[in-house]
């Protein structure tokens, strides 16, 4: 009997919070009302806004509790966790090191370069890195040059990203061995005559290997075979790579940027050129290793990039997935102290936001630190406490300085949502777009000097127009126009 009333009442009590939640929702989705047929039919939204102080005020709450994928609003997470891990003078380092030594104008032994995963390590600095080598007095090394990737473990492409995306630059793979972004533009000019093959060509600068067939196309044709011809790029074998499909009639030459498929072969590739133009000699092989070198090494020469403050402000501002990505991996093997992998950056990242700010992620999906993947998955109300963690840490932190200013810098430069009323300069926000998802998290600075925090996630987005000319965010800048000019009203 007592057991029975024991579940009544558990039952209550559940009918009750749950007709709370539902009239809050009710209550939140009457504020949204005017704004909510801005959207197409079939977009789902979950909204939060609260204002920003020790005790905050919840000013809309929809649907706020529901799963969405934060696409790259995960930078935020990735963000917070880096600077609470690694600190903000953290540094990427690359070293020159050996096991050997210098004599006769030769290194007597192996030359060793440990990668860090530097999301910004330059063919510059690797040609000034030899440069000390000379000045050292070496012309030759006698040994091999071993390349120590065993900073991370794993594939380099993280679980849930899109495969058809995976040659393009914004998805490259963050990999021990970094250079010049890991990208190279690859230029096509379209035949003179309707049909023929037009020509592809790289500079001599990437060591890569381009073979096509791209036909040719009329600006004007109304063939299904021409509509539906699209341009692709096909890796081969290390970094071979084939381009076929179709490109229109133009006098111009084209250029497309596309991610390398083999870190590598084309590091390697580089550093032979650079080690010829600095007239040394290599007697040995440049070889990979995966395990990390315990042997006592000399150093030679260290290159070492920004300072983590700068880097997270080009990730957020710029949206960064590359710096996103090898911060993310960096992240799980310093606070484990093993080569980062994505699963236990994952869960560094979880662990490092529950010691440290007291943010419990729960059962949030993080699989990777840019938002590329289609798995991540979290919620309005959690990444709410990331943003007040921020506010209330900004001292410190200096992160609301780092997102996208409306109508300045960054990623919402030119959103014109903000940048032709009085939104412009006054919001800070982390954009995130995935196909169908327009998300926005940040905050707005007040008159008062003071903020108010809000997350947006719009999912389930398409919009159809007769018009071809209107871009399909049209639907989204109405919406956001009217919304957020809401809470700055006098």
């Amino acid at each position: 009997m007592q057991k029975f009333i024991l579940t009544i009442s558990k039952f209550i009590i559940f009918s009750i919070m749950m007709q709370t939640a539902i009239y809050c929702y009710a209550d939140d989705k009457a504020k949204l009302e005017p704004y909510l047929p801005l959207l197409p039919k079939g977009t789902d939204l979950s909204i939060l806004v609260q204002t920003v102080e020790k005790t905050p005020t919840t000013l809309i709450a929809y649907q706020n509790d529901q799963f969405k994928q934060p696409a790259s609003v995960q930078k935020l997470v990735t963000a917070l966790a880096a600077e609470l891990q690694l600190g903000s003078n953290f540094r990427f380092m690359t070293r020159f090191q050996t096991n050997g030594k210098i004599s006769d104008k030769q290194l007597k032994g192996d030359l060793i370069i440990q990668m860090s995963g530097d999301p910004t390590f330059t063919r510059k600095q690797l040609n000034e890195m030899l440069t000390v080598l000379k000045l050292k007095g070496i012309d030759k090394i006698t040994g091999n040059i071993v390349i120590d990737t065993s900073i991370f473990m794993g594939h380099d492409k993280a679980s849930g990203w899109s495969w058809n995306n995976l040659t393009a630059c914004y998805n490259t793979k963050p990999a021990a061995i970094i250079i010049d972004d890991n990208c190279f533009y690859a230029g096509v000019l379209p035949a003179k005559k309707i049909g023929d093959k037009a020509t592809t060509s790289v500079s001599s600068l990437y060591p890569v290997s381009i073979t096509s067939h791209i036909r040719t196309i009329s600006n004007y044709s109304d063939s299904l075979e021409d509509k539906y011809c699209e341009l692709d790029m096909v890796p081969i074998v290390n970094n071979q790579y084939f381009l076929t499909g179709c490109v229109k009639q133009s006098s111009k030459k084209s250029y497309f940027k596309f991610a390398v498929n083999d870190s590598f072969d084309y590091f390697a590739a580089i550093l032979r050129t650079e080690l010829a133009q600095k007239k040394i000699k290599l007697n040995g092989k440049i070889i990979e290793s995966k395990n990390t070198i315990t042997t006592s090494l000399a150093p030679l020469a260290i290159n070492q990039s920004a300072p983590l403050s700068e880097l997270l402000t080009i990730m957020l501002k710029k949206s960064n997935n590359l710096i996103a990505d090898t911060v993310f991996r960096t992240i799980g093997a310093h606070y484990f102290n093993i080569p980062g992998s994505w699963r236990n950056s994952s869960d560094a990242v979880k662990l490092i936001l529950r010691e440290k700010a007291g943010i419990d992620l729960e059962n949030a999906v993080i699989a990777d630190g840019s938002g590329l993947s289609r798995l991540n998955l979290i919620d309005a109300n959690k990444l709410m406490q990331i943003l007040q963690y921020i506010a209330a840490n900004n001292d410190t932190l200096h992160m609301i300085e780092m997102l996208p200013i409306a109508g300045v810098d960054g990623t919402l430069q030119y959103r014109k949502s903000f940048s032709n009323n009085e939104l412009k300069s006054i919001v800070y926000a982390k954009t995130g777009y995935l196909e169908g998802n327009y998300n926005l998290a940040g905050f707005i600075k007040l008159k008062e000097d003071n903020y108010i925090a809000f997350i947006q996630f719009i999912s389930g987005y398409n919009h159809v127009s007769d018009n071809s000319d209107e871009p399909k965010n049209t639907a989204i800048i109405e919406f956001e126009k009217a919304l957020y000019h809401g809470f700055i009203k006098p």
